[in-house]
């Protein structure tokens, strides 16, 4: 029996690869892709700080967005929640409460904390800096070579 030409390379392509499969150090280059999931509302501590308590629930609602979850049983809580879960790795969560006194904010807990430390002139400095980096000692070229060997000849 002969066996078509076309399908000799397959016939010789899947064994190898079925070979290649018990292989640990091969198939871990080759894992697939995960992509990162994100979810949930992101707040960051700039988005904190700008919370002064006695704002009402449209000026919170600007600041952090929309509360991921509004719970009827405490309307005068709303619960920011954010998951990122990378693609390799464990996942990360962070939670934010915002409680509400009269349609007032009256304080905030969770693991995002106002970090409001600067205040006056300092908080107008800006946190960049500037880093002087120093001029390198010029190697001699090859012109500068052949000038200070034509004035050592000439003197």
């Amino acid at each position: 029996m002969r066996i078509p030409f076309m399908k000799l390379p397959l016939l010789i392509a899947v064994p190898l690869l079925a070979a290649c499969s018990s292989t640990s150090g091969i198939t871990s280059y080759l894992s697939p892709y995960r992509v990162d999931v994100r979810q949930g509302n992101y707040v960051s501590q700039e988005m904190v700080v700008q919370l002064k308590p006695g704002q009402t629930r449209d000026q919170v609602r600007f600041i952090l967005g929309s509360p991921l979850v509004t719970d009827i049983f405490h309307a005068d809580r709303w619960d920011y929640v954010y998951r990122f879960k990378p693609g390799r790795g464990e996942a990360q969560e962070r939670r934010l409460t915002v409680f509400f006194v009269d349609n007032k904010l009256s304080r905030v807990a969770g693991d995002v904390v106002a970090n409001d430390t600067k205040t006056g002139a300092d908080a107008m400095r800006p946190t960049a800096r500037v880093i002087e980096i120093e001029r390198p000692v010029e190697e001699p070229t090859i012109t500068r070579v052949i000038r200070d060997i034509v004035d050592e000849k000439t003197q």
